[in-house]
């Protein structure tokens, strides 16, 4: 329904009768749980105190006022900064770079020139704990693991 209201217009929306049903809520018949009745009082108990509306201040109105008296008093006003957002990431041509085989030409490097550079140690050397014992090399298993022996044995097959 829209109707004049001032210079301007007002709309409302009218709901027929079948369209507003009774609220449902639950049955109030049941007995109430003494412990959850304890709690609840427990917890408003805490919460409630004094409100003191001194202590909390709207910091839009504060630079409204500041902004009206500034304008009565005739001084210049300074737009505040506009802090830029961040450019938007096309996450679509993201995921095609990422799903793109490496190629020198583009890169200037290589993915295996890419890997072998180890990350630096970032840890915090003051808070690792100390272990005992020697630096010293451990020993080679007189056995070699499975893959390592599968690998060799490739090898020797494609070479003969």
């Amino acid at each position: 329904m829209v109707e004049p209201r001032g210079p301007g217009m007002a709309l409302f929306t009218v709901r027929a009768a079948d369209e507003v049903r009774t609220a449902q809520f639950g049955d109030d018949k049941g007995e109430l749980d003494a412990e959850m009745v304890a709690i609840a009082r427990a917890i408003i108990r805490q919460r409630t105190g004094t409100f003191d509306p001194s202590i909390h201040h709207d910091r839009y109105q504060d630079a409204l006022r500041a902004l009206i008296e500034a304008k009565l008093r005739g001084l210049p006003i300074r737009p505040r900064e506009v802090i830029a957002p961040p450019p938007v990431i096309d996450l679509m041509a993201a995921l095609k770079r990422s799903l793109a085989p490496d190629t020198p030409a583009i890169s200037g490097t290589t993915a295996k020139k890419k890997r072998a550079r180890p990350a630096a140690d970032r840890r915090q050397r003051s808070l690792l704990l100390p272990v005992a014992g020697s630096r010293k090399r451990k020993e080679e298993p007189a056995t070699e693991p499975a893959a390592i022996a599968m690998k060799l044995r490739k090898k020797a097959s494609s070479l003969a």
